[in-house]
């Protein structure tokens, strides 16, 4: 038999047993601390499947359940030559139970080499991240990501060819947030990204693994196109902004709704005074008038409630892809509302429903720590997209007068 080592990984962390055998074994719960996709099938036998953005996915079933007490499972990584094996033992110690992870099996030779230091890395962190969901809620895999500062746009092959990029896969900016990475680089609206460090940057998950080992502060080569040129340009990462969460759910309704009328406050502001035909003019072919933005504002705060209705239920998506960009469901909001008062009116429906949906929460969902800091959050956070949709809206009303 040839020789095989193993990895012991040690944790204590200050939540019962029974909820960290739930962490270990729901595929909601996977993904709030360990991996990016989760598919569960909880019982010897069953399947676990794992899978990160960077590309790098794990794939095995159950050999023993005992709940509250231990979970095992095989692990057949990519590229690796053979299954390892990974068992969590839960003991309670007062107050904290010690999770320790054993991860054996693992070959030795050069097409293990790799294996060894990447687990060391691995589930130290990992841990460290199942310890914050239980005590704050914040995955630090968020928290400790740093920002481009921008607001991303649909792109396909028709979207490229009405901008004169040669790609047709990268990352389309709708827009870019001033003060931060990007805007103070010189890019802006329209531009292409298609690589950061010289990893290809194709879609939403390949941008975050390109950014993954990076923090605040750190400096990135970017490579994007403006039209037919290519370009590269030295950017310094941004921070990310942690608003302050509330500590139950009467205060983040309270907060939320000061959010909201901020921003209803200014889209009226805005459209005060502009006519109706200002509002329907489209800047160019393919480019939204003001009047498809805002069907497009209240697809996404519909998006919303479907989101939130899916984390109250335990289901939290994966993805984060909120919807709202599908032409033809633009069309047929603004012929539902033709005016602009209509859909401003629509509008702030949503947005007081959103409001009521988040002061209507059970109780016992401010328990969930991880679904209620991420929920939190981005509830929370500046309102990038409705700002960046404003300065959308602004240029299309411009455009008319010209």
């Amino acid at each position: 038999m040839s020789e095989t080592r193993s990895f012991t990984f040690e944790q204590n962390i200050p939540a019962a047993p029974d909820a960290l055998y739930r962490a270990l074994t729901s595929s909601t719960a996977l993904r709030q601390w360990l991996c990016d996709v989760a598919t569960t099938a909880p019982r010897e036998g069953g399947r676990c499947y794992l899978a990160w953005n960077d590309g790098y996915y794990s794939s095995g079933e159950f050999t023993h359940l005992d709940p509250g007490k231990e979970v095992a499972f095989t692990w057949h990584g990519r590229g690796e030559p053979a299954a390892s094996t990974v068992k969590v033992t839960l003991t309670p110690t007062g107050d904290t139970t010690l999770v320790r992870v054993v991860h054996g099996e693992i070959g030795t030779g050069a097409a293990w080499e790799d294996i060894g230091p990447a687990l060391e890395q691995a589930w130290p962190f990992s841990l460290e991240n199942l310890n914050a969901i239980f005590t704050s809620g914040a995955d630090l895999r968020f928290t400790q990501r740093p920002m481009l500062g921008i607001t991303v746009g649909d792109f396909d092959t028709e979207i490229a060819a009405s901008l004169d990029v040669p790609v047709s896969e990268g990352i389309r900016l709708d827009g870019v947030v001033p003060e931060m990475g990007a805007g103070a680089a010189g890019l802006q609206e329209n531009d292409v990204v298609v690589g950061i460090n010289g990893q290809d940057v194709v879609d939403w998950p390949t941008l975050s693994n390109a950014l993954q080992a990076h923090r605040a502060g750190d400096e990135v080569e970017v490579s994007f196109y403006r039209g037919p040129d290519k370009r590269q340009v030295t950017m310094t990462l941004s921070g990310r902004p942690i608003p302050e969460i509330p500590e139950d759910i009467n205060a983040l309704a309270n907060a939320v709704r000061e959010r909201y009328a901020e921003i209803d406050r200014e889209l009226a502001d805005f459209f005060a005074g502009v006519g109706e035909a200002e509002a329907a003019h489209k800047p160019a072919p393919g480019a939204w008038s003001a009047r498809e933005v805002l069907a497009h504002l209240i697809h996404s705060e519909r998006g919303w409630h479907n989101w939130m209705a899916d984390m109250v239920n335990g289901h939290e998506p994966w993805y984060d892809e909120w919807g709202g960009n599908v032409q033809a469901h633009i069309d047929a909001t603004v012929a539902t509302y033709p005016a602009v008062d209509e859909l401003l009116e629509e509008l702030r429906r949503l947005n007081a429903e959103t409001v009521a949906f988040v002061g209507n929460l059970p109780l016992e969902f401010r328990d969930r720590k991880a679904t209620y800091w991420r929920l939190a959050y981005e509830l929370l956070e500046p309102p990038y997209h409705h700002r960046a949709h404003l300065d959308q809206m602004r240029e299309a009303i411009a455009a008319a007068g010209q």
